[in-house]
């Protein structure tokens, strides 16, 4: 009779702990923000920010055929790797036109524009292209 005790509590302590992991199986995974969706207007690159602070800013751009980015920052520095493929052409104010090709898995350092010359940034491929950014503040 005295093991009866023990024998009852050895039983259900392990009973409650397996139904408090079954009825909540997700508790050890936090709850993980997705970055916002991506701004789209059309005709206009869509901009994904993952990470912002005083520091960087981390972003994906993302143009369509015929899209074009007029908020190019010539003023920082910035690495960019594309992640989908393509060809892009900016325009500077001077009128100049220049062409780039962007490969997957490609890894470019920009340094800030000499003369703080603006420019704009158009695809015009016939395929989307993604290049993930982090710009130096």
């Amino acid at each position: 009779m005295k093991h009866l005790p023990r024998l009852f509590v050895s039983l259900l302590v392990p009973a409650f702990m397996l139904a408090g992991v079954a009825a909540n199986p997700a508790f050890a995974q936090g709850k993980e923000k997705e970055a916002p969706a991506a701004k789209t207007e059309k005709g206009k690159s869509a901009l994904k920010v993952h990470l912002e602070n005083d520091k960087v800013r981390v972003f994906e751009r993302t143009y369509k055929p015929g899209d074009v980015n007029t908020e190019v920052p010539s003023a920082s520095f910035r690495v960019i790797r594309t992640l989908k493929g393509g060809t892009l052409e900016r325009t500077y104010s001077d009128g100049k036109k220049e062409k780039n090709e962007f490969k997957v898995g490609t890894v470019r350092f920009l340094e800030p524009g000499k003369g703080g010359q603006t420019y704009t940034v158009k695809n015009v491929g016939k395929t989307d292209v993604v290049n993930y950014v982090v710009l130096l503040k």
